[in-house]
């Protein structure tokens, strides 16, 4: 059940170290996982999909080392 772990707003500035500003900005841009709807005035995010954005940066500045090298 841990793949379907929903994490609020908080938890995702604090994992980006991003803006809620920043957050929503590329949200829209389909840069960023988009968040969940859970009731009238809440929603998170799935972690795994966070975790997955996250990696996919780090696979993006190694594939760039690769191509300074």
């Amino acid at each position: 059940m841990e793949d379907k772990q929903i994490i609020k707003l908080p938890q995702v500035k604090e994992l980006t170290t991003f803006s809620s500003a920043t957050i929503y900005r590329l949200i829209s841009k389909g840069e960023f996982p988009k968040q969940i709807k859970l009731a009238e005035r809440s929603s998170g995010w799935l972690r795994n999909e966070i975790d997955s954005w996250l990696e996919s940066k780090i696979q993006d500045r190694e594939e760039l080392q690769e191509e300074l090298e």
